[in-house]
């Protein structure tokens, strides 16, 4: 099977394994006990959380370790809405945010809050006068993803977050798709709070981490908590944390000729479909504002399902959205708040690439999806 769906998940790398296997035999205490053993496990969690704040040039007071992307992205956005600087209930969000965002937004609104929901360009693309005519007196808190995970287009995040400053409003994003893919220095110190995912850069599923500014008085959501300094209860993954620490550096280490990698690819993937068909179309923004290892596209009256079977049955992997929302009948949210809907929208499929993908393998998918276009127009 070729893999074509490292946007949802990646494997383990090796290096990252070996050290999840030392630590889970030499560093199992829990790092809050007080004994030697226990201390030995929370030297290494702090060595974790200095390195994961050298990576993001980030004060390592703001560091703190979860289960994973969902649950850093919830806890981040807890923690700045209780430590907001004035009065207000409104908050800016995405329309196609990741489902543990959106969710939790549309709870919020349940609970009274007003939140206004962005609706994204043709290129996939949250307009910045949008966002900011968006804005209102009693506006509190924006969030937006860094990088959509359908279409790969980034957002602009920094200059965003430049406005608020000024107007006392904080900002959360969602770095799950872009950490370890693209630097983040500047966009880390420009916002009041970020998510990454250990599983998107090679590392073990059940990890992630959140930045909280440690500027901000942030309230514990779940008072009582001890763990991570009370940001969220339950023992804390050391091993876990310590091999998506050997996957991040590991990552940034790959960073830039990953990235050059990546656009290689994708021109060669772009070529082998010959893009001037008609029935074949991608999504996305132009080369300096897009992820080039994912490639949202669609062909003109198939159902991306139809197209994701056919291409398991060929032997290649691929998919139709955010693996979140696999299951559910209704249509990309990513699509819908582009403006396409219905039919069209359906037929949204999904390609990303990483570390094991080649030349070869693009090249031999894009012929495979070009000769599947033309025999459907045919059928």
């Amino acid at each position: 099977m070729k893999y074509f769906d490292y946007a949802a998940t990646c494997p383990l790398d090796p290096e990252a394994a070996d050290v999840f296997i030392k630590a889970s035999t030499e560093y199992f205490a829990n790092s809050q006990s007080l004994h030697d053993a226990g201390s030995a496990s929370a030297n290494l969690l702090e060595g974790c959380r200095r390195e994961f704040a050298r990576l993001l040039q980030v004060d390592s007071a703001g560091v703190y370790f979860t289960s994973g992307g969902s649950e850093a992205n919830f806890l981040g956005i807890m923690a700045l809405l209780s430590s907001v600087r004035k009065k207000g209930n409104h908050i800016i969000t995405g329309a196609a945010e990741h489902s543990s965002v959106y969710n939790l937004m549309k709870k919020l609104e349940a609970e009274g809050w007003e939140v206004t929901f962005l609706s994204l360009n043709r290129s996939g693309q949250y307009e910045l006068e949008s966002v900011l005519a968006a804005v209102r007196e009693e506006t509190v808190l924006i969030s937006l993803q860094h990088g959509n995970p359908e279409v790969g287009s980034l957002q602009q995040i920094e200059e965003i977050a430049r406005f608020c400053t000024s107007k006392q409003i904080l900002v959360h994003s969602d770095c799950v798709q872009t950490f370890g893919k693209m630097p983040l220095e500047r966009l880390a110190r420009s916002v009041g709070s970020l998510s990454i995912s250990g599983h998107k850069f090679y590392g073990p599923k059940g990890t992630g981490a959140a930045y909280v500014n440690p500027r901000l008085a942030w309230k514990p959501f779940i008072t009582g908590t001890a763990h991570e300094k009370g940001f969220r209860p339950g023992t804390v993954n050391v091993p876990g944390i310590a091999a998506m620490t050997a996957a991040a550096k590991i990552a940034h280490s790959k960073m830039d000729s990953e990235l050059t990698r990546m656009r290689e690819l994708r021109n060669s993937f772009l070529c082998a479909l010959s893009i001037s068909s008609e029935r074949i179309r991608i999504f996305g923004a132009e080369e300096g504002s897009q992820i080039p290892g994912i490639v949202g596209m669609s062909i003109k009256g198939v159902e991306g399902q139809f197209v994701m079977l056919e291409c398991n049955r060929r032997g290649y992997a691929i998919s139709t959205g955010t693996a979140c929302n696999v299951g559910m009948m209704s249509p990309s949210k990513t699509m819908t708040a582009m403006g396409t809907m219905g039919k069209d929208a359906k037929e949204f499929f999904r390609i990303s690439f990483g570390r094991g993908t080649s030349h070869d393998d693009v090249k031999e998918l894009g012929k495979f999806l070009l000769e599947l276009s033309v025999h459907v127009s045919a059928v």
